[in-house]
């Protein structure tokens, strides 16, 4: 479990503050902060540090940091890039605990900017200062006015305290959500424009924003994931509470990911295991800025509701059909209401209004005002009604918009039911803001707002889930064998497969041969049908080599087979170290299996369907070590072949626990070896019905090159 460091909880809220480099011009990165502590209420001291003037806008300025009559709790660095190591000196000197870093000319620019920033941060922590940046566009507490921060956008866009932090790598990243939020009337607490992370990571700012209680919903902007550890911990803070975590990570494309090491100097990671991270650990994955807010509003009006199904109210059909359409394409079923409902709808509707879902009020809602306020009663009473839409694509003279909004939020207050509403027209949006009501210009903003609240809370409940049940999976017992192995990098067929049995999986059943006569003993004890195939640890893929031989019905035939196996070895100018002769198994489907050390996330599992065009398919799950069996099943019900694991037309289903528990070991045992294990092919597992159970037949375990060459 990561701690919180008190030096950037004190930066967050200081007491004060000082400023080194800081100008009489505001519109200067040196001016800005000292413009900002003093507009927004800042109470605490502020200390310009100016050794050529004797105030600087209205403040009484300091030559030195070594000049002031106190330690201040952070200090903002606003020189030029030459000078900045000297200053992370002087602030060790006066006992400055964090240094927000806002010089560039480090990570950003290239290599030799980069050793300049390894340099920098070296001593740094040596000296006992944390940095935030450098190449930051500074940290913001808008409840206490401590605006440590050089952004145009405060200026133009007016702050308010609230239950939103914002934390970015991003100086734009950071003011462009800021901005929409504001629009919207959302309050935003702390916004941080971290830069290029080069020692306090995002994750360790985050933590500080999530430590704060009245923070509801934690939104990121993520380019580079070198300290996911910290982001575990800021999600399990935040899901503890049902405070909502949500992170717009960059770089999913390639050229992006090329972008986004351009910008801060970031480490790429493959896009997939960044899904299995954020999805892990109950993080919602935005796909752009705009879905990075979108659900704030009802977030914080319903908080994260497991929600399923949907109720979509309106008095036009068209924005009835148009929902639910895109609730289908959301895979947010519409609810199917009882037969009571709908009785209850027809005695407060007129007779050619549409009393199913979606529920078509018509046009009597112009002439009938409390038939709104009586729909919605009904409606929630019905069982299945987990999440409303209202649509209200028009609204003018003749229509009671206030009253409509008033009914809505009490209805919202008296049932709890997850409510948003969509218009087109500013001034009803006006109306159902006021009331307190998440209002969208659009059905598809507001339908997207109400997936996300209720999938995101279905993570963060797995999240929550998992977390107690890895910790009751056992440890592993130590691997005997491989440590001390030297020679390739890649084991045998015959090793591999001792490895995985060593962790539990279930093997065909096959005996290493050195010798014709011993591959002829092995046929008798395991035939009649079985498959000899050379073994060498130089030879990894056998059929491209014509190293695998079937159809052996003989003893003459299993002994024939060696020998020419023996001799196509030879002709490769490869060492042989014998035979494998398998039991041939037969089963309903073949599953790939991989597992891989990533040296940010640990060990990553793949389970997909087998065969050869696993690639191209890209139908394949991946899971971050620990997890469950269960955590594996749902993540197959998610695949594309899933109805064909299920059973189709009468067929029992594929046994999908073996799969499971296999994927399962597999994790654990590159968990428990990290320094021998590298990678993990098991290539087919041929899996039976349900209740026959599985068979690994063949694996490849790549040992890490460092320990063997």
């Amino acid at each position: 479990m990561n701690t919180l460091d008190s030096r950037l909880a004190r930066a967050f809220a200081p007491r004060s503050v000082a400023v080194v480099g800081a100008t009489e011009d505001r519109n200067k990165v040196g001016g800005r902060p000292l413009h900002y502590l003093q507009r927004f209420g800042f109470a605490g001291a502020v200390y310009p540090i100016n050794p050529r003037r004797d105030s600087v806008q209205g403040l009484a300025a300091w030559p030195s940091l070594a000049a002031l009559p106190e330690a201040p709790d952070v200090a903002v660095v606003a020189v030029g890039q030459e000078q900045v190591a000297e200053v992370i000196r002087q602030c060790a000197a006066r006992g400055v605990g964090t240094a927000v870093v806002m010089s560039s000319g480090f990570g950003e620019t290239g290599a030799e900017g980069l050793a300049r920033q390894r340099a920098l941060v070296e001593e740094a922590r040596r000296l006992g200062v944390r940095l935030i940046g450098p190449n930051a566009q500074g940290i913001a507490n808008f409840g206490s006015g401590a605006v440590l921060n050089f952004s145009t956008m405060f200026m133009e866009v007016a702050p308010q305290d609230g239950p939103v932090a914002i934390v970015s790598q991003s100086g734009a990243a950071s003011v462009m959500p800021y901005a929409l939020l504001r629009e919207r009337g959302i309050g935003v607490r702390y916004l941080v424009a971290s830069g290029n992370d080069a020692d306090a990571s995002v994750g360790e700012l985050a933590l500080v924003a999530a430590a704060d209680p009245d923070i509801r919903v934690v939104l990121l902007y993520i380019e580079s994931l070198s300290d996911p550890a910290t982001l575990a911990e800021v999600a399990r803070l935040a899901n503890a509470r049902g405070a909502a975590v949500v992170a717009l990570k960059s770089g999913r494309s390639a050229r992006g990911a090329q972008a986004a090491a351009s910008h801060t100097g970031a480490l790429v990671h493959d896009d997939v295991v960044v899904d299995a991270f954020l999805e892990r650990h109950g993080i919602w994955r935005a796909a752009d800025v705009h879905g990075l807010v979108n659900a704030v509003e009802l977030v914080l009006a319903a908080g994260l509701h497991p929600a399923e199904r949907l109720v979509v109210m309106s008095h036009s059909g068209a924005v009835g059909v148009l929902s639910a359409d895109t609730a289908e394409q959301l895979k947010l079923p519409l609810a199917e209401l009882a037969p009571a409902t709908l009785q209850a709808l027809a005695r407060v509707m007129p007779g050619f209004a549409t009393a199913g879902n979606p529920v078509d009020l018509t046009a009597s809602l112009l002439t009938d005002g409390g038939m709104f306020a009586a729909t919605l009663e009904a409606l929630a009473a019905d069982p299945q009604a987990d999440l409303f839409l209202i649509g209200v694509p028009v609204a003018g003279e003749g229509y009671d918009v206030e009253g409509m909004a008033r009914d809505t939020a009490r209805f919202m207050a008296a049932h709890g039911k997850p409510t948003a509403v969509s218009a087109p027209q500013a001034s009803v949006r006006d109306a159902f803001g006021r009331a307190g009501v998440p209002v969208f210009g659009h059905e598809t903003d507001a339908l997207a707002a109400l997936h996300q609240l209720s999938r995101h809370a279905r993570l963060q409940q797995q999240a929550l889930r998992r977390s107690a049940a890895v910790e009751a999976l056992p440890s592993l017992p130590a691997l005997q064998g491989v440590a001390t192995r030297s020679g390739p990098a890649t084991l045998s067929e015959a090793d591999s497969l001792a490895v995985l049995g060593h962790a539990g999986i279930p093997l065909a059943p096959h005996r290493p041969c050195r010798t014709a006569q011993e591959a002829v003993a092995a046929w008798r004890e395991l035939g009649p049908e079985v498959v000899l195939k050379a073994c060498s640890a130089h030879i990894p893929h056998k059929s491209e080599h014509g190293l695998v031989f079937l159809g052996l019905d003989s003893e003459g035939a299993v002994a024939e087979a060696f020998e020419h196996c023996a001799a196509r070895v030879r002709a490769l100018e490869l060492p042989l170290e014998g035979v494998i002769v398998a039991r041939r198994v037969r089963g309903r489907r073949e599953f790939a299996l991989g597992v891989r050390q990533d040296p940010a996330f640990g060990a990553v599992v793949m389970v997909s369907d087998g065969g050869k065009y696993v690639e191209a398919l890209r139908d394949f799950a991946v899971l971050l070590h620990p997890f469950t069996e269960q955590d594996v099943l749902e993540k197959l019900a998610g695949l594309r072949i899933a109805p064909i694991l299920a059973g189709v037309r009468g067929e029992p289903p594929v046994d999908r626990a073996v799969v499971a528990r296999c994927a399962v070991a597999l994790g654990r045992l590159a968990a428990a070896h990290p320094r021998d294990i590298a990678a993990i092919d098991l290539n087919p597992l041929i899996v039976g019905s349900a209740g026959e159970g599985g068979w690994a037949v063949d694996a490849v375990v790549e040992l890490t090159g460092g320990r063997h060459a």
